[in-house]
């Protein structure tokens, strides 16, 4: 697929066994991801979703809505997809993309039977570094001291709500 980065891939051992994917999101049109597999291992990158300058504006969400196909064949039965629920922007254009996103998700995962819950973003913040308002530098120190390497702040945020996840449900899906 276009526009994917290379993929961070880590075995989870211990505590509870995974049944189903669970699949966490950063929102936009440079999207983090991170997933947790049934066998435990955790993968992540990011998919970019910008419109070509011959498209029109919504070929960025029809890619989406593809892809969120391919992720739900490739890594299993998803459980569950959990976003960064973002309620305040920089901008009017970046409140419009980010409200795009999250129709076209949450139509997704209703169509496909898929339980779905947004997350605040000092929650994972706060989860992350100890600190609801940290910086986004700190956040991919956080995964990075995890033992993560994501490539930049939309996979760090997607790594970190997964693990939030994870957490909050006791390792179980």
């Amino acid at each position: 697929m276009t526009g994917i980065s290379g993929a961070n891939v880590i075995c989870v051992t211990g505590g509870s066994r995974p049944t189903r994917t669970l699949l966490a999101l950063d929102l936009g049109s440079t999207l983090g991801w991170a997933v947790r597999l049934p066998d435990g291992s955790i993968t992540s990158g990011t998919a970019a979703f910008r419109p070509g300058r011959f498209e029109g504006g919504g070929m960025g969400w029809l890619r989406f809505c593809r892809w969120l196909d391919d992720m739900a064949a490739s890594a299993g039965p998803l459980g569950s997809v959990v976003f960064e629920e973002v309620r305040r922007h920089a901008g009017t254009t970046a409140a419009h993309v980010y409200g795009g996103f999250l129709a076209h998700l949450t139509a997704w995962c209703e169509g496909a039977g898929v339980p779905y819950q947004g997350v605040p973003v000092g929650t994972i913040k706060r989860f992350a570094t100890g600190k609801g308002n940290a910086p986004k530098e700190a956040v991919i120190a956080a995964m990075r001291a995890r033992g993560f390497a994501p490539h930049d702040d939309n996979e760090a945020d997607a790594l970190a709500l997964l693990l939030w996840a994870i957490d909050a449900r006791g390792g179980a899906q």
